[in-house]
């Protein structure tokens, strides 16, 4: 297992605030790393300086000799009014490749991405598929190690679960290791056979554990349970020598200064794991209910919703009751977020519908989380964001003054004349939390409230909404809070029709089924580049039932799959030469390699087989 990056004691502030500091990191070929961390912690820092986008304060980051990193920013920049394929063309300029070779690898990515469009302009892209095609670019570049920051934002579940199989399945030619920032605990189960925490926590700055994230939490339990014992043992043996220091100059002999010496050192340590322990807290979330026990707050009948042509939902039902959690699932634009502003309106979403009616109980109090946030008014203060009506507010009968709400929130006294326009999108999520719990509700609405939210206070927020006893509906791509929170979920297939579930599983069945939709809604149409060149310009032979990318990813199959066995066979053979044995590092080198290559060619009969199965059916 040989080393691609080795990260010896980085450290790294901005002005007065250290984000990390004595981290020490290596990324192994064959490599899955999840990394997190709380909102502010470093995490995205820290790949740029891993990527060479940035440098550190201390430390050192070697990479290995030729091993090249590609990295997957938050962000996704496109020239927009170009089409999908030309964008991931001109990402392959400069590196020596003919026009047939450029249109090989463009073809395959997009046919492995479910891209139906090639020449889609990226401006008409939803978030979801620029997402994708971000990843694409990234891979066409052929790195050794591929570096991504918050790859699963903007993605659906499908999306997600399109990601992970193409984490775990690998590609022929394909990164050997992955560097991966993630708040989404399911997705890190998923993929990571690594987890690093980086957090003040931990004297080194982070902790690591080898294996999956339920793997890690369990270790990490156990580590804080410790520390909090050392805590303990530390403070008692502090108060025993503050005991001895205090009883006078009798004690203070000159046999007597090691022990002084000792009760100073101890005193300096209890400070510090007392500080390490004081970032445990996690931000304090609490939805209030009104108590209302009426059995029917909100009644939906019949109700059917089109936008711009397109039915979003039709003859749906919904009755929500106290105690009521229900998911919604469904592709991006598939109109979850209608249905949710339809629901917040109470009686007057009825004027929203095309048909049906929505009736509610008499002063039913609906809370509703809007994932655009609109409701947040970046302009104001922290101060006035927190507690607009004066220095305090009014939390479940009780006054709280404006700092201790802040630090419930994590929010420092120092901060509370910022603007709301310059914190993080983390910071910004809370804000809205802490609104959202100053009104007693009987039915919570919350669209995509995971977005930007780290894990810590993913755990916390998971825990407040299984302890709410009014109704529930939930937007979220978040599986796992789906599976602890909602009791039953209500899925859209994209063209209208919906139905319930008893979970996402039994959802996400029905949808792989069912076939996937393109872009806009169509199907099937070939990509296309925009170039005349003469490579593009030619005609290509279909067969069958397949796609004009998968046809011609079929076509090259056979050749790949001899070509690899073939390689094998070499491989196996210098495995059997004495000359070989002798040279256990050379040994070791030729193992792995074939056994890249025997991973490489069952990958490639699977896909054979993928694409015979469509061409036959």
């Amino acid at each position: 297992m040989s080393n691609l990056v080795v990260c010896n004691f980085l450290a790294k502030s901005f002005g007065a605030q250290l984000l990390f500091k004595g981290v020490d990191l290596v990324i192994h070929s064959g490599d899955r790393v999840g990394l997190i961390g709380p909102n502010g912690s470093g995490k995205s820092t820290l790949l740029k300086i891993i990527c060479g986008l940035e440098d550190s304060d201390e430390g050192t980051v070697t990479v290995r000799r030729h091993v090249k990193i590609s990295y997957l920013a938050q962000t996704d920049i496109f020239d927009d009014e170009l089409s999908v394929v030309d964008n991931l063309y001109n990402s392959l300029s400069g590196q020596g490749l003919d026009e047939v070779e450029r249109h090989n690898r463009v073809s395959e990515m997009l046919s492995r991405a479910e891209f139906s469009q090639g020449d889609q302009p990226v401006k008409l892209l939803s978030g979801g598929w620029r997402k994708r095609l971000s990843i694409c670019r990234a891979l066409l570049a052929g790195p050794d190690l591929m570096v991504l920051d918050e790859p699963t934002n903007h993605l659906d579940i499908e999306g997600i679960i399109w990601l992970e199989k193409l984490i775990l399945s690998g590609l022929a030619g394909g990164p050997s290791a992955f560097l991966l920032v993630s708040h989404d605990r399911q997705f890190l189960e998923n993929c990571a056979n690594r987890v690093v925490e980086l957090s003040s926590l931990y004297p080194e700055g982070s902790l690591q554990v080898n294996g999956s994230y339920s793997t890690f939490q369990k270790a990490r339990e156990v580590y804080l349970e410790r520390q909090l014992e050392m805590e303990n043992r530390l403070s008692n043996k502090v108060r025993r020598e503050n005991e001895w220091l205090d009883r006078g100059p009798k004690a203070r002999t000159t046999k007597a200064r090691y022990r002084i010496e000792e009760a100073h050192r101890l005193q300096n340590e209890l400070a510090q794991v007392r500080g390490r322990n004081k970032s445990i807290a996690n931000v304090d979330i609490e939805f209030g209910g009104t108590g209302r026990k009426t059995r029917k707050l909100l009644e939906a009948r019949k109700i059917s919703k089109s936008y711009s042509g397109k039915k979003l939902f039709s003859d749906l039902d919904i009755i929500l009751s106290p105690g009521l959690r229900l998911g919604l699932l469904g592709r991006n634009g598939c109109g979850k977020s209608t249905l949710m502003e339809i629901l917040a309106a109470g009686d007057g979403g009825s004027r929203r519908l095309d048909s049906g009616s929505i009736k509610t109980a008499g002063n039913v109090k609906i809370v509703h989380f809007d994932q655009k946030r609109a409701m947040l008014d970046t302009s104001l203060t922290l101060r006035r964001a927190l507690a607009p009506e004066g220095d305090s507010v009014v939390f479940q009968g009780r006054s709280i003054h404006v700092v201790s709400w802040a630090k419930r929130f994590l929010f420092r006294a120092d901060q509370l004349e910022t603007p709301v326009k310059e914190l993080s999108g983390g910071e910004q999520a809370r804000i809205l939390i802490a609104s959202l719990m100053l009104q007693p509700a009987d039915i919570l609405l919350l669209d995509e409230p995971t977005n930007d939210l780290d894990i810590g206070s993913l755990d916390v927020l998971e825990e407040s909404l299984a302890e709410f006893a009014g109704a529930l509906i939930l937007v979220t791509h978040d599986r796992f809070l789906l599976n602890r929170v909602c009791d039953r979920v209500l899925g859209f297939d994209g063209t209208g029709e919906v139905a319930f579930y008893a979970d996402y599983h039994q959802w996400l069945n029905e949808v792989k089924s069912a076939p996937a939709e393109a872009l806009d809604g169509s199907r099937g149409k070939p990509l296309k580049h925009s170039s005349t060149d003469a490579g593009e310009s030619k005609k290509r032979p279909k067969s069958g039932k397949l796609s004009y990318l998968d046809q011609r990813e079929y076509d090259q199959l056979e050749g790949k799959i001899e070509g690899a066995e073939v390689h094998q066979e070499q491989l196996e053979e210098r495995l059997n030469d004495p000359a070989l044995a002798a040279d256990p590092e050379k040994l070791e080198e030729c193992w792995q390699e074939l056994e890249a290559v025997k991973k490489e060619i069952e990958i490639l009969y699977d896909r054979w087989e993928e694409l015979e199965s469509k061409k036959d059916s």
